[in-house]
């Protein structure tokens, strides 16, 4: 009777939770396209989302990424109903490890974060990892786990990434970035590591100690010194002289701007292409 009453609030937690926050717009949407072309195994790819608990990660983060995957290629062999790969392994709150197509993120502001010198070996180890753990689940019942999300603004610096961590610890019970820290650590990448300095009369150096996973989150592959954040317009071979700018007349914004009782544009409309070109020569037969 306990856990299904636990199991029953816990659900009603996570559907509410998992709501859209109005009025989300993201400044640049994912080109899959271009994703597709760039992504490669291994990489960590973060998302900004739209949801309630999203907005929750963010405030606590302080951060713009709320959500994190990794990208294992065509070794999943699920596909959507159109036909299109899973190709993203992830630790989603209430549904827990699941396979996941790249267009499910299509709406979204990502960025992607790449483990610089990991090897093939390596590599292979830490998506196995992930694969080796779809379809454990997210226990709903652990209403601890649940009520971090819910506690009223504002937190304490100090105590965010406390709070991020707070659970039961149960590997089962797994949250995106936790997942993904625990894959690496199998391989002993770091992420973001503590420092330890030992400096004496002879040498001065370095030791790096492993988190503990359940303190990693989204932003740290972003901040990391270890990952390289990859931008797929970039790498895809950008040339701002090929971008197709929206033709914008000044005089219709001045026409709004004094119908509305403003004053004149903050800047002149730009000549026609022709019209410079007839100027410059103009300018070069002077004197």
């Amino acid at each position: 009777m306990g856990d299904r009453f636990l199991g029953f609030v816990g659900q009603r937690i996570v559907r509410y939770l998992d709501q859209p926050s109005p009025g989300y717009e993201p400044f640049t949407p994912s080109d899959l396209k271009t994703l597709v072309r760039v992504l490669r195994p291994g990489d960590v790819m973060l998302i900004e989302g739209n949801s309630r608990i999203s907005a929750v990660i963010k405030y606590l983060t302080q951060s713009t990424w709320s959500h994190s995957a990794l990208y294992v290629g065509d070794r999943i062999g699920a596909k959507t109903d159109t036909g299109e790969p899973h190709v993203l392994v992830e630790a989603i709150l209430g549904d827990g490890v699941i396979s996941a197509p790249l267009s499910k993120y299509a709406p979204f502001h990502t960025r992607v974060c790449r483990p610089i010198g990991l090897t093939a070996r390596d590599c292979q180890r830490v998506v196995n990892y992930l694969l080796e753990r779809l379809g454990y689940e997210y226990d709903v019942k652990n209403i601890v786990d649940l009520i971090r999300f819910l506690v009223p603004m504002p937190v304490p610096t100090r105590w965010r990434r406390r709070l991020i961590a707070l659970g039961s610890g149960d590997p089962t019970k797994a949250i995106c970035s936790t997942l993904i820290a625990q894959a690496f650590e199998t391989v002993r990448y770091p992420i973001l590591p503590k420092i330890q300095l030992i400096d004496n009369r002879r040498t001065r150096r370095e030791i790096l100690h492993i988190r503990h996973h359940s303190l990693y989150m989204p932003r740290d592959f972003d901040i990391s010194p270890y990952f390289a954040v990859v931008k797929p317009t970039i790498e895809a071979g950008f040339n701002y002289k090929k971008v197709r700018w929206a033709k914008h007349s000044v005089d219709a914004d001045a026409a709004a701007q004094t119908a509305n009782g403003a004053g004149a544009p903050l800047a002149p409309d730009l000549p026609e292409r022709a019209d410079q070109e007839e100027r410059i020569a103009a300018l070069g037969a002077q004197p």
